[in-house]
């Protein structure tokens, strides 16, 4: 790398910001959901406590799911920001919870939950994706200094590793990690460590590094990153390099807004063709399940049917009144001694099933009446990020907070936010100096 002071700024892409988004991708998205949902019915029905789906089932279930599919609009409207990149996500969550509703076993009042879950996703994405009032910097960290900074990250994951490894080192498949994970027992701040070390700080340094043509820094940042998962048996670190790199090949061809869809669509996509190749018979079941359980199912799938879980668990038990957040179990009697996750493996045998901030903040901590209410929190939280990250490329957005979706589909805003780095990450944009990357984006 060329020192600072005889480089040119790297510069932004304001341009790709302009007028309207994918929209053909996004129609094509929402009926690629649709069709994946089929497909898992099809296959996961009993686990996901599904009535069999005919016809006649299927059409109400795409007519369920129609309505708030025209909240696609805003992703065309919209500029990008991190509230874009989060709220697709989690729109795509809410689009095949209100699809598959229709086929639902549980005796909750679906009416309610429906109208609950609409309302939800309406008021997070709005002031997620609309808000973005930009925070003065009373900060800036020097560019030397944010160099430093970014060697320190280097130095501090691989200092994680190391200490991590004394008490953790097994190489294991991946259908044998929930064999091994819940004997994983490492001190709280370490716990913490290695979760922002991986999701935040890992991908921060190598989304400047992309930026900024730094090959072989970046390429060091994603094996750092690779190293995490025979530590912490997390599938999120074994993939999150290939993730990463996706994301990086992506948004250099196209926009921010377009890469955030293609991450979801073409993934979605590669799932119902092999279905269909199954039902050519041109592939075996082995070859077609091994990445439909993955990613269709676990990944898109399982999100959406964890607010079914949810509903009629808390349509039938105390709400918690947001008991399950640490620091408040101080002043709250809480009426379930286990993590939400723990609870619910328990009623439903499903294993560990975390849940993102719509079941966790909203159902089960308020109730599916107030649950919008704890979404248009959440919402306003998120575009904290907006805030703290104007003046930067929207390709170093996108790739420094590439691991984060993932992680706001399967746990709350809470866990998300202290335990996984996302707080940090708003903090890093904040202090990060715009002089390095040029005109603002």
């Amino acid at each position: 790398m060329n020192e600072i002071s005889n480089r040119s700024p790297i510069e932004a892409d304001a341009s790709r910001n302009e007028g309207l988004g994918p929209v053909f991708l996004i129609y094509l998205h929402v009926a690629a959901c649709f069709v994946s949902m089929v497909y898992v019915v099809q296959y996961y029905a009993p686990l996901m406590r599904l009535t069999a789906a005919n016809n006649d089932r299927l059409l109400l279930a795409a007519l369920s799911g129609a309505p708030f599919a025209l909240l696609s609009i805003l992703f065309a409207m919209c500029r990008f920001s991190f509230g874009y990149v989060v709220g697709f996500y989690l729109f795509t969550m809410l689009i095949g919870y209100l699809w598959l509703l229709p086929l639902s076993t549980f005796s909750y009042d679906h009416a309610v939950a429906y109208a609950s879950a609409f309302a939800s996703g309406m008021a997070f994405l709005l002031p997620a994706m609309l808000m973005s009032i930009p925070a003065r910097q009373r900060f800036v960290l020097s560019e030397v200094a944010f160099q430093r900074l970014l060697t320190c990250i280097l130095v501090l994951a691989a200092a994680a590793l190391g200490v991590g490894a004394l008490y953790n080192v097994r190489l294991v498949g991946i259908s044998e990690i929930y064999n091994f994970r819940n004997q994983l027992e490492f001190p709280t701040w370490l716990s913490y460590g290695l979760g922002i070390t991986s999701n935040v700080l890992l991908p921060f340094a190598f989304a400047f590094f992309v930026v900024d043509g730094a090959k072989w820094r970046a390429a060091l940042c994603l094996l750092l990153l690779l190293m995490f998962y025979p530590i912490t048996l997390s599938k999120l670190s074994l993939f999150a390099p290939v993730w990463l790199i996706i994301l990086a090949v992506a948004s250099r061809s196209f926009s921010a807004r377009t890469a955030v869809i293609l991450s979801l669509l073409v993934p979605i996509l590669f799932g119902i063709l092999l279905a269909r190749l199954l039902d050519l018979n041109a592939i075996s079941f082995q070859q077609f399940i091994a990445y439909f359980s993955l990613v269709n199912f676990r990944m898109i799938a399982l999100t959406s049917s964890a607010l079914d879980f949810y509903n009629d668990f808390f349509a039938h038990h105390d709400l918690t009144w947001f008991c399950q957040v640490n620091v408040l179990k101080q002043f709250i009697d809480c009426p379930y001694g286990k993590p939400l996750a723990l609870v619910m493996q328990d009623a439903y045998n499903v294993g560990n099933f975390n849940a993102s901030l719509f079941a966790t903040e909203g159902i089960a901590s308020v109730g599916v009446v107030l649950a919008p209410l704890a979404a248009f929190i959440c919402g306003l939280v998120v575009a904290l990020g907006n805030s703290a990250s104007p003046g930067l490329p929207s390709r170093f957005i996108l790739l420094s907070a590439g691991v984060l979706p993932q992680i706001f589909l399967n746990v709350s805003l809470t866990i998300a936010f202290v335990t996984n780095g996302a707080a940090l990450l708003f903090i890093l944009w904040y202090v990060t100096p715009r002089s390095l990357f040029g005109k603002p984006a």
